[in-house]
């Protein structure tokens, strides 16, 4: 008798729509069995935003999630992520016309040739620079920007797709967690805390110092082995297809005629009028993507293509992000079923309530603890301010921590976590932007995310030890 072999078969990864859909499912379970209730949301004088009334939850009637509603979650999360969704077609469909009019093809080499044997250098660069970015506007959404513009330069340096996605969103998580004046964690939270503004900048510094070391060397380190060793890449497979599409714009030489160079100028200008508009005149989503779309209209016609040439150009960077935008619309749906069951507020309350049972030596990890659960629940850095705050604010007097510290766990909890959730909406843009899956991404990210975590705990604990206050 021959030797049976038996084939063991690999354990694979569902596809995200069915992660989704089956946390979607947990939620509408959950809405049976956890109570109704809600605070009372006021106006508040300082941020001149709604707030929660932290003394006002009340149990009000159950209004669970029935079947029809269950499957109206993805298209009542489409429409509830509307902008979102809009915002990588625009990006996309924007980039790729400028990608098409040859000019990329001409910067990218130009960039390549002069950082040959030195491309390393790149990452910490770029990082710094959205760190910094983020640091002062939190518009963590510019990931949707940043990745179609860095990702044919980390091709041609060697590197992976990857390692584009970790650059933008690793640097632009150093920079909006530990925020020295991040308008939408940083600056209301002191605001509903009572604080004096920006103050406590000092040891956030040290903090995003620590975390940003941390996170650029994370990913140089996988950056360097890719390079060495391109089979290494976790989506080595997958970016043999993406080579071959981007082969002409990596490899093929390329010059540049006067009137490409000058839609160049036009490119940079534009993009250079985002970035103030962001800063200075408070653009938004909105204004970004009609900012792509003047990209993809004056750079297209200046530098030869023809209006159809332009559309049909657009119309095929749509089509490559189509999935990412079908599962932004998606992952918005756990939060519509949570809204609608009248879930989240109660949630919030026996939060509350479990951490003003914990012994005062670890209160401050459990505001951080509790602050990253909060984020899957509300994936919105001012709405999870907002909702939060009231609550945490005067419950850090009761247990003994500092508001400062308070603040703090708001911003690392709503901060590390924005770039594993899937319910993140414009973190599953950038990876579908990046053509990284979910599950790649997660399988190589995770143990920063535990670095991360240990680093934030480690600085809740000193806060608490110092008693960190206003300064």
């Amino acid at each position: 008798m021959g030797e049976k072999k038996l084939s063991k078969q690999k354990f694979q990864m569902p596809h995200i729509f069915i992660i989704l859909y089956a946390i979607i499912l947990v939620m509408a379970v959950l809405s049976y069995i956890i109570p109704a209730g809600e605070y009372t949301r006021i106006a508040d004088a300082v941020t001149g935003r709604e707030i929660i009334d932290p003394n006002s939850y009340q149990v009000i009637a159950s209004t669970p999630t029935s079947i029809m509603e269950f499957f109206e979650a993805f298209p009542k999360g489409f429409v509830e992520a509307g902008y979102v969704v809009v915002l990588t077609f625009c990006v996309c469909g924007g980039f790729y016309v400028v990608n098409k009019s040859g000019i990329v093809a001409g910067v990218i080499q130009a960039i390549a040739k002069k950082m040959k044997g030195r491309g390393i250098i790149i990452i910490p660069i770029l990082m710094i620079t959205f760190a910094l970015i983020d640091c002062f506007i939190g518009m963590c959404e510019l990931c949707m920007v940043y990745v179609p513009i860095i990702l044919p330069l980390m091709l041609a340096l060697g590197f992976d797709s990857m390692t584009a996605c970790a650059t933008a969103l690793c640097g632009s998580c150093i920079g909006f967690t530990s925020a020295l004046a991040n308008p939408f964690t940083t600056i209301i939270g002191q605001k509903i805390a009572g604080l004096p503004l920006l103050s406590g900048w000092q040891f956030r510094l040290c903090s995003m110092l620590v975390v940003g070391i941390c996170g650029i060397s994370y990913v140089m380190l996988y950056a360097k082995k890719v390079q060495k060793d391109p089979k290494s890449s976790i989506v080595y497979e997958s970016d043999l297809k993406l080579r071959e599409d981007m082969a002409e714009t990596i490899n093929k030489e390329v010059h540049l005629t006067p009137r490409q160079k000058l839609s160049g100028v036009i490119f940079l200008v534009l993009f250079a009028l985002m970035i103030v508009g962001v800063f200075l005149w408070g653009w938004d989503m909105p204004e970004i993507g009609a900012t792509f779309i003047m990209m993809a209209i004056f750079c297209g016609l200046v530098a030869g293509m023809t209006g159809n040439e332009i559309c049909d150009a657009f119309m095929e960077g749509c089509q490559q992000v189509l999935l990412g935008a079908l599962i932004v619309g998606l992952s918005r749906g756990v939060s519509v079923i949570m809204n609608d069951a009248k879930i989240t507020d109660t949630i919030i309350h026996s939060l509350a309530m479990v951490l003003q049972n914990l012994p005062s030596a670890v209160t401050a990890v459990g505001m951080l603890i509790v602050q990253t659960l909060m984020n899957f629940l509300i994936p919105s850095g001012s709405g999870q301010t907002v909702v939060t705050m009231p609550i945490m604010a005067p419950l850090a007097d009761l247990v003994g921590v500092t508001r400062q510290t308070a603040v703090l766990a708001l911003q690392y909890g709503d901060g590390f976590s924005n770039i594993f959730y899937p319910v993140s909406g414009y973190f599953m843009a950038t990876l579908a932007l990046g053509h990284v899956p979910y599950e790649k991404w997660i399988k190589k990210m995770l143990p920063l995310f535990g670095i991360w975590t240990c680093v934030a705990a480690a600085f809740m604990i000193i806060a608490q030890v110092i008693q960190w206050g206003p300064f």
